[in-house]
């Protein structure tokens, strides 16, 4: 391409100047591949009783059972229960619809209780101060789907309770009102 004027020298230098970096660009793409995750076995999308985005719970199927990948968003410092209810339904503003903890083995509350703990039992959720929440979790056992599974007939929900759970008192460990609730869904069919 020949470029007669003054200017069109100009954009001629900018034009390959603009060459060169796009390609030193795409020499920089072909180092560590940029990983994908993978996509979430099921997901639930927490709500408080307002319908304020509360955070959100993906669930994994692993050789042992489910892993849980919580983030939870607008919450206050402090230590909050949080359970695998056996309904999946969230009407606020208390959630009670969400149901009891899910117990397919008609166990007791609390993995401090001798005659506990629910497999819908889960550890405290602490978040410290000017903090977003987030815990790994595993449901060691536990199917997602099929005879025995979490998900069944009437659904499941993940819910975070106001305050700690005691881990022993049952039925649901003195850990207050339900403050956030959201469905456990299984992806979209596409």
């Amino acid at each position: 391409m020949i470029l007669a004027s003054r200017h069109g020298r100009k954009w001629a230098a900018v034009l390959g100047a603009a060459g060169v970096l796009a390609l030193a660009g795409c020499a920089g793409m072909g180092g560590t591949p940029v990983q994908k995750l993978p996509a979430a076995d099921a997901s639930a999308r927490l709500f408080d009783a307002r319908g304020a985005d509360r955070g959100r719970a993906d669930f994994y199927k692993t050789d042992t059972g489910l892993r849980i990948e919580l983030v939870a968003r607008g919450f206050a410092a402090g230590t909050y229960g949080m359970h695998v209810h056996g309904v999946g339904q969230c009407t606020p503003p208390g959630f009670t619809s969400a149901g009891p903890h899910w117990n397919p083995t008609g166990a007791q509350h609390g993995r401090d209780n001798p005659m506990g703990a629910h497999h819908g039992d889960l550890p405290n959720l602490v978040i410290e101060p000017d903090a977003i929440g987030r815990a790994t979790l595993t449901l060691v056992g536990t199917r997602l789907t099929g005879e025995g599974g979490l998900i069944d007939a009437d659904g499941a929900a993940f819910v975070i309770h106001a305050g700690p759970d005691d881990m022993k008192t049952d039925p649901s460990g003195n850990s207050g009102a339900r403050v956030a609730c959201g469905v456990i869904e299984l992806p979209a069919a596409e």
